[in-house]
């Protein structure tokens, strides 16, 4: 698989789930093990542009494929937009589950932009609702964080959502 931009070779049992293969064969510990049941998001990478849970997947099941984690997300030294925006925003307290929020949250935009509709919306694919509030912590739902830094991470998402815009 390709993780973070390089080549990986990984030779696993196949019930070894991705994020144990990233964390324990890798050495990339940015992706948390939380819940271990897929509930916290804490896990969360992106794989082929889409954000998964790492502790659900198997690591056999993305095999060829791109997988990024928090550790590929900034450009070098250079921080990724929402990781800059996070820190401006106070969008974490402890840090635990930074990394899945930060993943998540930037394949949530691409999924926005994409077209891809929610609970709040109710549009078809294609509509631009926009993101309210609401619509950022429905399409945020599936990561927790326990420290409640949620308005944080909501500031941060709509900080970059504007940058995005202009």
């Amino acid at each position: 698989m390709r993780v973070n931009g390089v080549v990986e070779k990984l030779d696993v049992e196949p019930w070894v789930s991705l994020l144990d293969a990233l964390r324990d064969h890798l050495g990339l510990t940015g992706p948390k093990k939380g819940c271990d049941q897929g509930a916290c998001g804490a896990c969360t990478v992106i794989a082929g542009g889409v954000r998964i849970n790492a502790c659900l997947a198997l690591a056999v099941q993305y095999a060829g494929k791109e997988i990024t984690t928090i550790e590929g997300i900034a450009q070098g030294e250079d921080l990724h937009p929402m990781q800059a925006a996070f820190i401006r925003h106070d969008g974490f307290q402890c840090g635990y589950c930074t990394s899945g929020q930060i993943c998540s949250a930037v394949a949530m935009l691409a999924e926005h932009a994409a077209g891809m509709p929610s609970a709040v919306t109710g549009t078809p694919a294609g509509h631009d609702a926009g993101l309210s509030d609401e619509e950022i912590r429905e399409r945020m739902s599936g990561n927790l964080c326990r420290c409640g830094a949620y308005n944080g991470i909501v500031d941060a998402i709509k900080d970059v959502a504007g940058q995005e815009a202009r």
